[in-house]
């Protein structure tokens, strides 16, 4: 009987543990802490509210678009974009994300600290962007998501409203 005793006890506490330790993880595998934190404040679905680009002459192009970017608990990221006038084809920079005017792209994201995030790119209309990590800069203002490129050649920044 006092085996029983002592192997039901030790199962509790092996148990407890488990517990303890999947309860430090989140559903990506990542450990918890300030990142979940913002991504709370991440998801659910964004409005296209201003999309920026500096043109060569150094002056800013305020883009006539509508877009959605949506953003889930577990991980996974989609975004559309249409201009809604769209202009001949010219890549804003080494990476060309759109094509006739419209950007379609799917995934994963992870939160790398309070400022940037990475997009993991699992599908696009742009097929050259599938595989890529694309690392981006964020701002959290009230109802607002900043996204600008961190990559020093590309001069773009997107604001979304939350719905």
């Amino acid at each position: 009987m006092k085996k029983l005793f002592s192997l039901g006890i030790a199962s509790l506490f092996v148990a407890m543990a488990a517990m303890t330790l999947s309860s430090g993880q989140n559903r990506t595998g990542t450990d918890r802490g300030e990142n979940d934190g913002i991504r709370d404040r991440f998801v659910g679905a964004w409005r296209l509210a201003s999309l920026e680009q500096e043109s060569p002459d150094g002056k800013i192009h305020k883009s006539d678009s509508t877009g959605l970017l949506v953003f889930t608990r577990d991980g996974h990221m989609s975004v559309q974009v249409m201009d809604r006038n769209p202009q001949p084809q010219t890549p804003a920079g080494p990476e060309q994300y759109s094509q006739g005017g419209y950007e379609a792209s799917f995934g994963t994201y992870q939160i790398n600290d309070a400022q940037t995030f990475t997009y993991h790119v699992a599908g696009a209309l742009v097929r050259t962007l599938i595989g890529k990590d694309l690392p981006r800069a964020f701002e959290l203002s009230g109802k607002q998501l900043i996204v600008r490129s961190t990559r020093p050649d590309e001069h773009w920044r997107v604001i979304w409203e939350r719905f």
